[in-house]
């Protein structure tokens, strides 16, 4: 009887196990769209409507450009304009298209050190620095991380040649990177939608909002596939041309935690 039990074993895992020829694409992505729970909640959608899996790398945006750069990712959905405008001066991309946007917000301890406030970043950076108060960095080459490093350079610092005991640079992700500011009641600067879906807030607080110079834009583009010609050409731009769609864009919008919308869609504005 142990042969026919486990060829019955075997054959039940088979029947649930996915199929080889289950079409899939790779979408290297930030840590922002995944630890937010967006692509969570965004992706099954797809999958439902499409039969197409979408296995997702999350990493930095930096990071996540590299691994279109080496061709081992169909689509790239990440958010650092600048970089992204570099990987199609390369060639390694085919089209940006605006998705969404968000933005950046000031957390901080309650106790709030620096005594910082209001909408004004670069402001809020300068009382940090001159306070010497602890501030956590995702320093890991993502969006958010070039931003910040972008907003210390207009608040007058150089942040990665005149780095302090004041100032962490974690290498993490900013789920991660919140955790380490959370322990250390430090400031961070973080996507709004990681800090909704984020718990273990501590002592934690959003204390500066509203700066125009926290915007934050996504953009997706499909690796280019003459210089890699191992990428699912067809269904990586169908991805796209669903994220971009009425479908996906109403999906983005849909997504909201304690009632609050995390992203907002914004593929119809060319210029974003």
């Amino acid at each position: 009887m142990v042969m026919p039990r486990f060829l019955a074993a075997v054959l039940l895992l088979a029947a649930f196990a996915p199929s080889a020829e289950e079409p899939f694409i790779t979408v290297a992505s930030t840590t922002s769209t995944e630890q937010s729970g967006l692509f969570g909640y965004l992706l099954p959608i797809y999958e439902r409507q499409t039969g197409v899996k979408v296995h997702v790398v999350a990493l930095g945006t930096g990071q996540a450009l590299d691994v279109g750069r080496r061709g081992d990712a169909d689509v790239v959905f990440v958010h650092a304009r600048a970089a992204e405008e570099q990987f199609l001066a390369e060639g390694h991309g085919v089209r940006r298209n605006p998705v969404m946007y968000n933005d950046f917000v000031l957390v901080g301890p309650r106790s709030n050190p620096a005594h910082v406030g209001g909408k004004d970043i670069v402001a809020a950076l300068r009382a940090i620095a001159a306070a010497r108060a602890s501030f956590v960095s995702r320093g890991d080459r993502s969006g958010t991380h070039m931003a910040e490093v972008e907003l210390w350079r207009v608040a007058g610092f150089d942040i990665d040649k005149s780095k302090a005991p004041w100032y962490r640079d974690t290498g993490q992700g900013m789920g991660p990177a919140l955790n380490t500011a959370s322990s250390m009641n430090a400031y961070i600067l973080a996507d709004r939608g990681t800090w909704l879906a984020f718990r273990n807030r501590g002592e934690l607080s959003v204390l500066v909002e509203g700066d125009r110079r926290l915007f934050n834009q996504y953009g997706v583009m499909l690796v280019n596939p003459e210089r890699h010609p191992n990428v699912k050409k067809e269904l990586g731009q169908q991805f796209i041309d669903w994220i971009v769609s009425s479908a996906g864009q109403g999906a983005i919008a849909a997504y909201k935690i304690d009632g609050q919308q995390l992203f907002f869609p914004n593929a119809k504005d060319a210029a974003a």
